[in-house]
């Protein structure tokens, strides 16, 4: 269905490089109050989303080949700077230079001292002649040492010349590596800020050609909470945690959905899930435990009655690369109705935990503490889910995925995938959070 592949592209774009999304240009998404009748002049149109797109694309992959173009010449020329450079060259001359300056003037000194000695250690009956001679010496030793000690500090000061010409060249190539680095991070933002548009602007035309139906009131009573997930990890150890969905109402749920997204973070972003996390489920329905799909749904939870609540067990396994950092995970549920009378998302909660190297102590550990992130619009057009045409959801094995197919407009499982995309949203706020206060450290 169009709209899960617009959420599926938000998700997608939220995941690879969410900080970016925080600096969304003018052009895309402006935060000044306008009026309705402004606001449709100014909103561009797909197409012309579709074309700001292609023009990002091919400005990132031109800054990004400019970039690494410049990192091959950076590291030529730092590796020259330190043997062939002419520079460097220069600088090595100047250095030995400055060396031999330094003997000559320290055999000069000791020629001064040997010749004061001897004239001090002449006889009283020396002649005028050898007195007259020793004192000659002194003279020229002395004049000799004067012009050693001008001559070492004119090198010393050639040497002091040569060596900073030598950093100020490195320095000058980082500078000039740097103005592209900065100009491909700038590129990539614009891209994904491009995208993140485009997507928006999908969902929200597909969004307005699904059929009207009746709205009912959204579920606010429906809540997923997290236990057992410590608040520091260690990279190739597995964790037990428990998330359990509770009906805080008065009325039945048919049936209960979860999201479940796990993801590693540093200073850079967030990382690909699979490269690093495992994350695995089962219930008391389906012990056996079952990968998380592509999704991270866990769907089929069955129903829940008044004050009733259902626990899903979870194993997150890190594999030993994974790097120091952060990690953050994000949960939420959803229920729907076999009539499509109504609908509701629960809470988006984050979690944030500490991820250590592997084969380090964690130390003291705590539960990790839920976040609330951006609750996405509730309710339900109070026609069947998505996937089914009859009521019943539609099921996906051991896949834990909800099923894409089917042509009914029900938001409960589409307010979930929105969610998802909310909950990536609110992570690239913490990942740009933890690069602030990596920088503030």
């Amino acid at each position: 269905m169009k709209i899960r592949r617009a959420l599926a592209t938000a998700v997608a774009l939220a995941v690879t490089t969410p900080a970016a999304l925080l600096a969304v240009s003018p052009a895309y998404a402006d935060t000044k109050p306008v009026t309705q009748t402004q606001e449709k002049k100014s909103k561009p149109t797909i197409k012309e989303l579709e074309t700001a797109v292609a023009e990002a694309k091919e400005a990132y992959e031109k800054a990004a080949k400019a970039k690494a173009d410049a990192l091959v010449e950076l590291r030529k020329t730092l590796d020259e700077l330190g043997s062939t450079h002419p520079l460097a060259v220069t600088a090595a001359a100047a250095k030995q230079a400055a060396k031999d300056a330094d003997a000559a003037k320290t055999a000069a000194d000791q020629a001064v001292t040997d010749a004061k000695a001897k004239l001090a250690d002449l006889p009283e009956d020396a002649t005028p002649e050898q007195k007259t001679a020793a004192e000659t010496a002194v003279t020229e030793a002395e004049a000799t040492a004067a012009s050693a000690a001008t001559a070492k500090a004119a090198a010393d000061a050639k040497a002091t010349e040569a060596v900073t010409a030598v950093d100020d060249a490195r320095v000058a190539a980082v500078r000039a590596y740097s103005v592209l680095d900065k100009a491909a991070d700038d590129a990539l933002a614009a891209k994904i800020a491009a995208e993140a548009a485009l997507a928006q602007a999908v969902k929200e035309a597909e969004e307005e050609e699904e059929e009207e139906g009746d709205v009912c009131e959204p579920e606010n009573d429906l809540t997923a909470e997290v236990t057992g997930l410590p608040n520091k990890l260690v990279a190739g150890t597995t964790t037990d945690f428990a998330l359990r969905v509770t009906n805080g109402s008065d009325r039945n749920m048919d049936e209960i959905i979860a999201y479940t997204g796990v993801f590693a973070t540093d200073k850079t972003g967030i990382k690909e899930t699979g490269k690093f996390f495992r994350l695995q489920w089962s219930t008391k329905s389906s012990p056996k435990w079952q990968s998380a799909g592509e999704d991270d749904y866990i769907d089929g939870l069955g129903p829940l009655k008044p004050g009733s609540h259902t626990d899903v067990k979870l194993r997150l396994t890190l594999d030993k690369a994974t790097p120091a950092g952060n990690g953050v995970a994000f949960i939420a549920a959803d229920f729907y109705n076999k009539d499509g009378s109504c609908g509701g998302m629960t809470d988006l909660n984050m979690y944030e935990f500490d991820v250590k190297a592997a084969g380090s102590k964690p130390g003291k550990t705590e539960d990790a503490k839920p976040s609330k992130a951006p609750k996405p619009g509730t309710g339900n057009t109070g026609t069947t889910p998505l996937g089914s045409s009859s009521g019943t959801p539609a099921q996906t094995g051991t896949g834990g995925s909800l099923a894409a197919t089917g042509s009914s407009s029900a938001t409960g499982s589409i307010a979930l995938a929105g969610g998802a995309a909310v909950l990536l949203g609110a992570a690239a706020v913490f990942v740009v959070r933890r690069r602030k206060a990596g920088s503030a450290a």
